[in-house]
Parts: structure tokens; C-alpha cells; sequence
């Protein structure tokens, strides 16, 4: 737990304030942690835990409740809340007390493990508009259901063939199951809970190997791995089963899909989460903790998720985060991996940002106007449309040519882990919200595109000995026009001195420095 503690006084200002009715349409409630415990208060009630390290072999927290008044905020965590399509459509902008947080005490536990974890985490509500962001309709974030759940998908050879399942599952899983599912040993490493777990493929690792979705028949030469940035799974399963991602039907048709998502890490936003997927550990322990964060010992802002940022964005990671690729380079020293337009990259041995760093130039299309898959109805209107479908397009570009064995002049093996990872789907489903036109316009070009990587494959000769999968970074809820403004005048006038990183990371005394 982050050792800082904020002035008690100016916390209990902070949460009257942020709890009053007055902002009742925009905040959904308010993490802390305190005095050893965790608490989360809403309008309508409040909820203090414990968290405690599990006796016996598993390596795992339980929590202990210590003092519920009103409404517990985080009482509800069922998985399955409005899903699929039509359940989520007809339960637009839920209120809290309809809503559910997957994994919740978990999430905020996690959270303020990290050092420069914030005084409060303001959750925002379903329904929230960040008008003074631009507008977007699609918004994401929250810990709540639809805003947390992301589309996982695994197939080809050493995938169970389950079909839809209900298996429960976090983004920290990811990593270990993709070790697990080439075949690669456990080497032993530090457990979420701590300790020493020897059944751990990570140095650090806080997930765990989803068996039930693995053929241990099978071990595939070679997995790829597709990331649909900010993809709503319900729509994105919906789309599959109407024929218009028919790429992604095939994938869902010979494995599995986790019919309620995949629950991604607070925040749950961007980078945080692409380092989720492929270090096995939340971001309060892998160390990117949010888009940008305020770094009390150095007085710094951090941003990660920028243009500007990027080559840079792992320079937070926090000693002993290991990776897919490291862990695999550990274990097969001569194997290739390969990350495209990643800039969670740590161990890859092929990496777009790794050329960025060293001024490799890398041959970018000039224009969106023309690309193959590509609704051409949004590129010229829309300008991150455009910008997106260049910059996908100059993903699929580079996969392909890894698979064939040649780029930039370079001669390559097979990929024992290629990741790829697609930004168009989160610009369109923030653009229209993820029940668009749009938003679909963003999947059946992305589909179009996962396609031309599954033909290289089958041109290289490795695609039946090759397993897929496929997963978001979190997913993207619609928002509702008018529901919008902001705390910081609130608190302001509330004669706080805050600093708002990333619209809900409070900092209360953000010149004092960590452990002050």
C-alpha cells in the first residue's frame, strides 16, 4: 500500500464534497485507502475493507469487510451484468445502484500498491460526458461493468474448442496462459499475494494460467496475438454472429470466447492495461499506473499515453516486471517475438517503438484515402479515423512482412509470439459511441485486417500450428449528452488545493512529496 497519507481533514472535505447530491450525475464513487484498509464512498452508502494474504498455496487476497454504512458500492460483482448486445441496449447510462464491479475489491486493493497512487480515485458514472474532452459519445474508465469488460477470444492449435464460456478471467491472466499455451515450463516467481509461487511462468506475476481454455494435446510453433484497443465485447460478438467480422467468427468457431469478457485493470484506460496484457501484472505493480499520473517524489506529471510519450511510455516499469517476451527469450534464447505498434514493448526482439527509439524510419502511408479495408464514408470527415487507419494499416504491414520472413531489408525466422496491436477501434468507438455506425465501420475494416495476418500465416505454412487470440484493452461504454461538467470547481470551492490527473486521480497536497 502506498505510504503517503493525505491531510485526514482535507479527505473528509474532499469526499463531502464529492458525494454531495450536487454531483450525483457524474460520480459514481470515490476509492481510498487509509490507515492500513480500503474504503469506497458513494452518495448512497460507503464500504471500508481489508485485504489479507491467503493461508495455503494459493497465491491469492481475500478481504474482509470491515464497516458497511447505507449501500455497499462495491457490493455488486457479478460478471455477467448486461450482456450480451441486447441486455447492455436496453440498460443504457445504468444507474450505480443497477450496475456491478467485477473483481472490485481486488481492482482498488491493487491500486494503491503503487507509490504515486493518487489520494482519490474518483469512478465517474455510466453516464458521464466529457463534453470539455471533445465530446466523445464512447467513454470508458469506470470499474463498472460495461467500461471494464473486454472481448477475449482464443483459437487455433492448443485452444480448447469450448465456444461460448463462462469462465470468470482478468487481463492479468493473459500472460500466463500464453506462456503456459506454448508449452513453456513454470520457472517459479513473486505471486500477486507476495510470495514465492512456483507454479509461476512470470518473474512477477499476478495472474493465473486459464486452463480450461487450453488443449494440452496440442503445442502450437507459433501465437499471435490481436488487440482491438477499446472494442466492446457485446457488439464485437454480435457483429461476429451477424457475418459482418467474419474473420473473427471463424476464430470464435474453432475455440473459445469468454462470453462475459475479460475484466481489465483500474484504470481502466489504455496503457495501463496493454502493459496488463502482456506483463501479467495490474498497473498499481507493473508500475504504468494510468495515462498520466502525478510522481510526488520527483514533482512530475508522468504521461504515458501520448504521441509525444510513446518511445518513452516504459520508462515507469517497476523492477521485477517481467514480460511475454522476456519470459519467452528466457526459456528459448534463439526465439524471434515481435511486437507491432506496441509501445508496451519491454523484451521484444522486434519492436515498431524499439525502431522509433534507434531512428530507424519506418515507411508510413501518406494518405488513409485508398487503404484496403477501409470505410472510406469516415476517412476524410472523421480525422482520427483517417489517422488510424494509416497507422493500422502500417501495422498489418509490418505483421505481414514479419511472417513472410522480410522487412526493411531485414531477413527474419517465425515469430514464436507475435503481437499486434490495432488503434482504430478505440478512436471510432469514442468517436459514435460503440453502438455506431461508425464503431462497426471500425470493426469490419479491423476484421478485414486481422484477415490479411491469418493469410500470411497460411502463405508461410505455419497457420494450422499456429493459435490466435484476441482481446481489448477494456471496453467502451455510450454516455449521455448534458450529463456533463466536472468535480474540480466543487473542489475548488471547497477551498482544496487538488491537482486532477487524467480526470480522477486526486492529488489533495500534491507539493508534498512521498512518504511526507
Amino acid at each position: 500500500m502506498a505510504t503517503h497519507t493525505a491531510d485526514p481533514a482535507a479527505v473528509e472535505r474532499a469526499l463531502s464534497v464529492l458525494c454531495d447530491s450536487a454531483l450525483d450525475p457524474i460520480v459514481e464513487m470515490v476509492l481510498l485507502a487509509r490507515d492500513g484498509a480500503y474504503e469506497a464512498h458513494a452518495p448512497d452508502g460507503s464500504v471500508r475493507f481489508e485485504r489479507q494474504v491467503t493461508d495455503g498455496p494459493v497465491h491469492d487476497w481475500t478481504f474482509r469487510e470491515v464497516e458497511v454504512r447505507g449501500r455497499n458500492p462495491l457490493g455488486d460483482q457479478a460478471r455477467d451484468r448486461f450482456a450480451p448486445l441486447a441486455e447492455e441496449l436496453a440498460n443504457r447510462f445504468p444507474h450505480r445502484t443497477d450496475n456491478a464491479y467485477p473483481f472490485a475489491y481486488e481492482q482498488v486493493a491493487q491500486l494503491f500498491d503503487h507509490p504515486a497512487a493518487p489520494d482519490l480515485c474518483v469512478i465517474h458514472t455510466s453516464a458521464h460526458h466529457w463534453a470539455s474532452l471533445g465530446g466523445h459519445i464512447g467513454e470508458h474508465g469506470s470499474l463498472a461493468s460495461v467500461q471494464c469488460r473486454a472481448p477475449f477470444i482464443i483459437s487455433g492449435c492448443g485452444a480448447a474448442r469450448l465456444g461460448m464460456t463462462d469462465l470468470p478471467a482478468q487481463l492479468v491472466d493473459v500472460a500466463p496462459t500464453v506462456l503456459a499455451l506454448l508449452g513453456l515450463d513454470p520457472t517459479g516467481g513473486t505471486g500477486l499475494d507476495g510470495r514465492h509461487r512456483e507454479d509461476a511462468h512470470l518473474l512477477a506475476q499476478d495472474g493465473d494460467v486459464l486452463a480450461e481454455l487450453l488443449d494440452p494435446r496440442e503445442r502450437p510453433e507459433v501465437v499471435v496475438g490481436f488487440l482491438l484497443d477499446g472494442c466492446n465485447p457485446n457488439v464485437l460478438y454480435d457483429m461476429a454472429a451477424s457475418g459482418e467480422a467474419p474473420n473473427v467468427a471463424r476464430l470464435m468457431a474453432e475455440g473459445s470466447t469468454l462470453r462475459n469478457g475479460i475484466v481489465s485493470s483500474l484504470p481502466t484506460v489504455t496503457l495501463p492495461n496493454h502493459t496488463t496484457i502482456l506483463t501479467g501484472r495490474h498497473p498499481g505493480h507493473h508500475g504504468i499506473l494510468h495515462n498520466a499520473w502525478w510522481d510526488r517524489s520527483v514533482q512530475e506529471q508522468v504521461v504515458t499515453n501520448s504521441p509525444a510519450t510513446w518511445v518513452s511510455a516504459m520508462d515507469p516499469l517497476l523492477p521485477g516486471t517481467d514480460s511475454i517476451h522476456a519470459a519467452i527469450r528466457r526459456a528459448e534464447p534463439d526465439a524471434f517475438t515481435a511486437s507491432v505498434n506496441e509501445p508496451a514493448d519491454p523484451g521484444a526482439v522486434y519492436s515498431t517503438f524499439d525502431l522509433m527509439r534507434r531512428g530507424v524510419r519506418v515507411p508510413f502511408p501518406s494518405s488513409a484515402e485508398g487503404l484496403p479495408h477501409t470505410t472510406e464514408m469516415f476517412v476524410r470527415p472523421v480525422k482520427d479515423y483517417a489517422t488510424f487507419t494509416q497507422v493500422d494499416h502500417h501495422g498489418v504491414t509490418q505483421a505481414v512482412d514479419l511472417i513472410g520472413g522480410r522487412h526493411l531489408d531485414t531477413d527474419y525466422p517465425t515469430p514464436r509470439f507475435l503481437w499486434v496491436n490495432f488503434a482504430l477501434t478505440d478512436s471510432a468507438f469514442h468517436e459514435g459511441g460503440p453502438h455506431s455506425e461508425i464503431a462497426r465501420a471500425s470493426v469490419r475494416d479491423t476484421d478485414g485486417r486481422i484477415g490479411e495476418v491469418l493469410d500470411a500465416l497460411d502463405r508461410r505454412g505455419v497457420l494450422e500450428r499456429t493459435a490466435v487470440f484476441l482481446c481489448a484493452d477494456h471496453g467502451m461504454e455510450e454516455s449521455q449528452p448534458g450529463v456533463d461538467g466536472d468535480w474540480s470547481p466543487a473542489l475548488r470551492d471547497a477551498g482544496l488545493d487538488v491537482r486532477d490527473e487524467a480526470f480522477g486521480f486526486l492529488y489533495l497536497d500534491p507539493t508534498v512529496g512521498a512518504g511526507g
